[in-house]
C-alpha cells in the first residue's frame, strides 16, 4: 500500500484563534531548549546557556510559579524527559541522569560519548517508553544531513544500539525530536527535511507520515492520541487532529519554537522558545475543533439506598471478604417497571425500579455452575438479555463461564437460555438451561467480554475478547476462522444447520468460505461493555487496551478494529502499522496516565438530566473516574468529554432502565452497589 504523505499548507498570516489563550510560564531564559513534566508534576527546563561554552548550562524547575536552578554546570544541554524519578538530559556528546527527588540532585553522565556505536556530534532530543523505561535520544549529526542517528538505551545497563541512521537510511537527514507512537514504533523529526517518520523499532525501517514541517523540532502526544508538533526555523506549532489528517498551525507567535512537551495538569503544550527566552503554555486543542472537557455539575448517590440484596453476606463462609460484584442491570421490556441484577457469582435478583426499594426477589440463582474467582475475576455471570418479546416467549439469555472441577479441564465460556419457571412466573428455571453457543478451548481465563444484548433488528449481539493474555498470541483478532476477538450476531428465534440458532442473511461474512459466519465485527481486544443507542440505532463499544490506550469505538457491521496490528490510534506490536483503510480507528482514546481499563456505558436517552441528553457515559475501572463523551455525527468527531463525579470504587458495568435512565454498577463491600447521577 502506498504511504500517506500529509504536507502542511498554511495561508500566510494566519493565526489560530487559540494563542490568545496562551500564557507565559516563564521568562528571561538563557536559550532553553527543551521541556518535560516530571515527577510531582513540576516542570523542568533544560538551558543552553551561551553556545558552545561549557559550565554555563542548566536544568531549571518551575515551581509554583517560580524558576529556579534545578542543577547547573551542564555544557549544552538540549533534550530533556521523565521516567519515573529521573530526568534524563542530552549534553552535547553524553546523556546525564538526574534523580529529580534527590534531596541534593546532581547530573551523573548515564551515557558516555565513548559508549555510543559512533561518536556522537549533537547529541539532540531524548524520549523514554513510558512502558519498559528503554531511552532513545537522538544526534543531530553535522546539522547538514550527515552523520545523524537515533540510539536506543538499556534503562539499567545503559548499553546502547542503533535503531536508525542516515548512514542506513538516505531519505533521514537531520534526527531530532523523538516520541514514542506505541512500544514498537518512534516517530523521529528531520530538522533538515521538515519530514516526520514513524520508525519500526524491530528492525529500524521506516515511513514518512507527514511532511513540509519546516525546522522541524519537538513532538508531543496529548492524553487523547492528538499529535503535537513545533517548527524551530518558523516559530510555529502544529497539531495531527489523527493519524492521516493534515497537520494544523495551532500558534505561530514564536520566534524559535523548541522541544515541547504536554502538561496534563494545564491541558497544554508547554513551548520553550529559544530565542525569547521564554516558556509559553499553548492550550492543547484544534483549532475550530474544540472539545467541552469542563465538568458537569452534578453528583453521584446511591440509586437504591435501602436495597437489600435477598441471599448476599459480605463474608464468605470461610469468612472471607465477599464484595458485591454487580455485573448487570436491565428490564424485561415487558412493563412491570421491575429491575434485573446481575451478580457475577452467579445470581439474578430483581426488585420494583423505585428509589425506596428495600428488597430484592432471587429469580434464578446458577452459582453451582458458574466458575468465579477472584483471583481470576474476569470470569463468572457476564452478561444478560431478555427476549424482545419476553412477555409471551418468557425468556432470559445469559452469558457465563461454566464451572471447572480440575485444573486441567477446559476452559469455556457459553451463552445460554432460560425460561420461566411454570410453577412461579417471576422465577426462572435453572433446570430449562438450553446451550445457544459455546466458546470452546479458550486458551487464557482472561478477556471474556461477555456482554450480550438484542438489537433493534431484533437478533441477539454477542461479545467475547481475544481469548486472553497479553498481545494476543494466537492472533484471534484478525482471524475470521475463531470467535475469539469479535461481535457475533446470531438469530436465536429460529435454528438451521444443525445449530439452536440460524445466521441473519445480511451478516457481512455470510457467504464466504474463510470466515465464521456469526461475526458481526472483529479486530477487538476485550470489549467491555457495549451498548446500543435506541433512537439512532448506533452501537458503541468500550475496549480495554493494553500497553497505553484505552478505546471508544462506534461499531459497524463488517467493521475490523484493528486489534492486534493497532491499539487505539498506534500502531501496535511487531505487525504493527499506521491507519489504513481496512482498519477502524476509535473515535477516542485515553493514555494510561489517565485510566487504565475501560468500562463501557451506554448513552444517556432518560428525561431525570437534561444535561446528559445524548451523551455517552463510560468510566475507568481502574481510577473509578467517569465521563460523559458527545460525539457529533455530522463533524464526524468528538465535541465533549466531560468529567463527572465518580463513585470512589471501580465501576463494573453500566445499567439501563425502560425508561433510558442509566445506572453504575460497582464493586461494592457493603452490598450498595447501584449508583446514579443526580442534581
Amino acid at each position: 500500500m502506498p504511504t500517506l504523505i500529509l504536507t502542511v499548507v498554511l495561508l500566510a498570516g494566519t493565526t489560530s484563534p487559540l494563542a490568545a489563550q496562551e500564557k507565559t510560564l516563564a521568562s528571561g531564559l538563557i536559550n532553553p531548549e527543551s521541556v518535560c513534566i516530571g515527577p510531582g508534576h513540576r516542570v523542568f527546563i533544560t538551558v543552553i546557556g551561551e553556545f558552545d561554552k561549557d559550565g554555563d548550562g542548566a536544568v531549571l524547575v518551575l515551581d509554583n510559579g517560580k524558576v529556579r536552578t534545578f542543577v547547573g554546570g551542564l555544557n549544552d544541554p538540549k533534550g530533556i524527559a521523565a521516567f519515573q524519578n529521573w530526568l534524563y538530559v542530552t549534553d552535547k556528546t553524553r546523556l546525564l541522569r538526574i534523580n529529580a527527588n534527590a534531596r541534593t540532585p546532581q547530573a551523573e553522565v548515564f551515557v558516555a560519548a565513548d559508549k555510543f556505536p559512533e561518536k556522537p556530534q549533537f547529541l539532540n532530543d531524548v524520549a523514554v517508553d513510558a512502558e519498559t523505561g528503554v531511552i532513545y535520544v537522538s544526534d543531530s549529526g553535522d546539522l547538514m544531513g550527515g552523520g545523524g542517528a537515533v540510539y536506543r538505551i538499556h534503562p539499567k545497563t545503559g548499553a546502547v544500539s542503533t535503531v536508525i541512521s542516515t548512514k542506513k537510511f538516505a531519505a533521514l537527514k537531520t534526527p531530532n525530536g523523538l516520541l514514542n507512537d506505541g512500544t514498537s514504533f518512534l516517530l523521529v523529526a528531520d530538522f533538515h527535511t521538515g519530514d516526520l517518520f514513524r520508525v519500526k523499532l524491530a528492525d529500524g525501517s521506516a515511513e514518512k507520515i507527514a511532511s513540509g514541517i519546516e525546522g522541524a523540532d519537538g513532538l508531543a502526544w496529548d492524553m487523547h492520541g492528538r499529535l503535537f508538533l513545533s517548527s524551530w526555523s518558523k516559530g510555529q506549532v502544529y497539531v495531527i487532529p489523527r493519524p492521516g489528517a493534515k497537520p494544523v498551525l495551532l500558534s505561530d507567535k514564536f520566534k524559535a519554537a523548541a522541544d515541547i512537551c504536554y502538561d496534563p495538569q494545564r491541558k497544554a503544550i508547554l513551548v520553550p522558545d529559544m530565542t525569547a527566552g521564554t516558556v509559553v503554555a499553548v492550550p492543547a486543542q484544534v483549532p475550530n475543533e474544540p472539545v467541552d472537557e469542563t465538568p458537569l455539575a452534578l453528583r453521584v448517590e446511591l440509586a437504591f439506598p435501602q436495597l437489600q440484596l435477598t441471599g448476599w453476606s459480605p463474608e464468605t463462609a470461610e469468612g472471607k471478604p465477599n464484595p458485591l460484584r454487580p455485573i448487570a442491570l436491565t428490564h424485561a421490556g415487558d412493563g412491570s417497571n421491575r429491575l434485573y441484577l446481575a451478580t457475577q457469582h452467579g445470581v439474578i435478583h430483581a426488585f420494583p425500579n423505585d428509589p425506596k426499594a428495600s428488597k430484592t426477589e432471587i429469580v434464578l440463582d446458577i452459582q453451582d455452575r458458574v466458575q468465579y474467582d477472584d483471583r481470576t475475576n474476569e470470569e463468572g455471570l457476564l452478561g444478560l438479555a431478555f427476549h424482545p418479546d419476553f412477555a409471551r416467549t418468557g425468556e432470559l439469555y445469559v452469558f457465563y463461564t461454566p464451572k471447572r472441577t480440575r485444573p486441567s479441564e477446559e476452559m469455556r465460556n457459553r451463552v445460554v437460555r432460560f425460561r420461566r419457571d411454570a410453577k412461579d412466573p417471576a422465577r426462572f428455571d435453572p433446570n430449562s438451561e438450553e446451550l445457544i453457543l459455546e466458546y470452546r478451548q479458550r486458551p487464557f481465563w482472561n478477556h471474556d467480554g461477555g456482554t450480550i444484548l438484542f438489537g433493534p433488528d431484533g437478533y441477539l449481539y454477542i461479545v467475547h475478547g481475544d481469548g486472553g493474555s497479553a498481545n494476543d498470541p494466537f492472533d484471534h483478532g484478525q482471524n475470521l476462522k475463531t470467535l475469539f476477538g469479535k461481535i457475533l450476531r446470531i438469530d436465536v428465534n429460529r435454528r438451521e444447520q444443525g445449530r439452536p440458532y440460524a445466521i441473519p442473511p445480511d451478516n457481512p461474512f455470510v457467504v464466504r468460505t474463510d470466515a465464521r459466519p456469526e461475526i458481526y465485527a472483529y479486530g477487538l481486544r476485550n470489549p467491555w461493555r457495549i451498548a446500543f443507542d435506541k433512537p439512532t440505532g448506533q452501537l458503541w463499544c468500550g475496549d480495554v487496551g493494553q500497553n497505553l490506550y484505552e478505546e471508544i469505538n462506534l461499531i459497524v457491521k463488517g467493521g475490523n478494529y484493528g486489534w492486534n496490528r493497532r491499539e487505539g490510534l498506534h500502531p501496535f506490536g511487531p505487525k504493527g502499522s499506521g491507519p489504513k483503510p481496512e482498519y477502524i480507528d476509535p473515535i477516542w482514546e485515553y493514555h494510561h496516565d489517565l485510566g487504565k481499563s475501560i468500562t463501557g456505558g451506554a448513552v444517556y436517552r432518560g428525561s431525570r438530566l437534561p444535561e446528559l441528553q445524548g451523551y455517552y457515559l463510560y468510566a475507568d475501572y481502574v481510577t473509578s473516574r467517569v465521563w460523559a463523551l458527545k460525539y457529533d455525527d455530522k463533524l464526524g468527531r468528538v465535541v465533549a468529554n466531560r468529567p463527572l463525579p465518580d463513585p470512589k470504587k471501580p465501576v463494573l458495568s453500566f445499567g439501563e432502565d425502560a425508561t433510558g435512565e442509566l445506572y453504575m454498577l460497582v464493586l461494592a463491600p457493603d452490598g450498595r452497589g447501584i449508583y446514579r447521577f443526580a442534581k
